[in-house]
């Protein structure tokens, strides 16, 4: 694959009233990235990370629970979640973040 340049990942969604929206940027083999727009109180319940995931949120405010940790993240904030990971995110405020998703090696 050659190389990709996107000088705006952010502007890949549009946050939408209610709503989480999502557009994917990036799908190699072992490589995933996704741009998530969560309006004002969305978000995912708690749930597993079946491969190492990084989020980094462009614009916005995420309440991120991660077992018994809670943090809020704004932009520039940027986690690593471990395969297996329960984790739960909700937006405070309308938020944009790219979600890294990488296989193991031979997945």
């Amino acid at each position: 694959m050659a190389h990709k340049v996107i000088a705006d990942p952010s502007s890949e969604v549009k946050v939408q009233p209610g709503a989480t929206t999502s557009a994917g940027i990036l799908d190699e083999k072992g490589l995933k990235a996704i741009v998530v727009g969560f309006d004002t109180g969305q978000g995912t319940p708690v749930h597993d990370v079946p491969q190492a995931a990084i989020v980094q949120v462009l614009s916005g405010l995420l309440r991120y629970s991660v077992g018994d940790e809670t943090f809020d993240l704004g932009p520039g904030s940027w986690l690593h979640l471990p395969p297996g990971t329960s984790h739960a995110q909700t937006a405070l405020e309308p938020t944009v973040l790219l979600l890294t998703m990488i296989e193991p090696s031979g997945g």
